[in-house]
């Protein structure tokens, strides 16, 4: 039953958190549009985990990756709103203040990242501590350094493709290069970050 307040929570603040793209993109958004769109993801969460702790109980990882992915749906669209509500307010959509906003939405995301995935995805047992999080914080930078290379050589390289607005394309860039983070982060949060300790460390611990 946690499980599914905790992924109905989350999609309560994904249903918020999409609006500001949404507006940016060119969506009107109205009393009715924003009614549908937080209920609809507080409805929509839990069903799909249900589905997914379904099919668990023939892949058990698919679990763990499950609520991660949850977790990631929010980071995703929580970084999306910090991009794109200073978008607004600055009217920049590419350049050397876009790789900057970029930093700055990601960072809030993935510090929101760390708390989730902590003691929800992972479940670690491990008490928080200095030295695990200068290693999450480093394999989150790598991340990072991945999330920017990408989404900057889309957006500021290529350019916007087949007349698409800059506005989206900045959008799009910043969607793929999320794909290709969010792979390095689950491998990098699970096996080396919030791994399980193994029989010898918790005999260790005991003594």
């Amino acid at each position: 039953m946690k499980d599914y307040l905790l992924v109905s929570l989350i999609g309560f603040l994904v249903g918020w958190l999409i609006l500001p793209t949404a507006f940016n993109l060119g969506l009107k958004i109205n009393p009715t549009l924003i009614l549908l769109s937080v209920i609809g993801f507080s409805a929509l969460a839990p069903l799909v985990l249900a589905v997914v702790f379904y099919f668990s109980r023939f892949w058990p990882g698919l679990r763990q990756f499950g609520k991660f992915c949850a977790v990631g749906v929010l980071n995703t669209f929580l970084g999306f709103s910090v991009l794109n509500l200073l978008i607004h307010f600055t009217g920049i959509t590419r350049g050397l203040y876009y790789s900057l906003f970029l930093v700055l939405s990601f960072m809030v995301s993935v510090t929101n990242s760390y708390f989730w995935n902590k003691f929800w995805s992972f479940q670690s047992q491990t008490a928080t501590s200095p030295s695990e999080f200068s290693r999450f914080l480093l394999f989150t930078f790598i991340g990072l350094l991945i999330n920017n290379a990408v989404a900057s050589f889309l957006n500021n390289v290529i350019g916007p493709l087949g007349g698409i607005k800059p506005i989206v394309w900045a959008n799009v860039s910043a969607f793929f290069a999320i794909a290709f983070s969010f792979l390095w982060n689950f491998f990098s949060y699970r096996f080396w970050i919030f791994k399980k300790p193994q029989p010898q460390d918790k005999q260790q611990q005991i003594k």
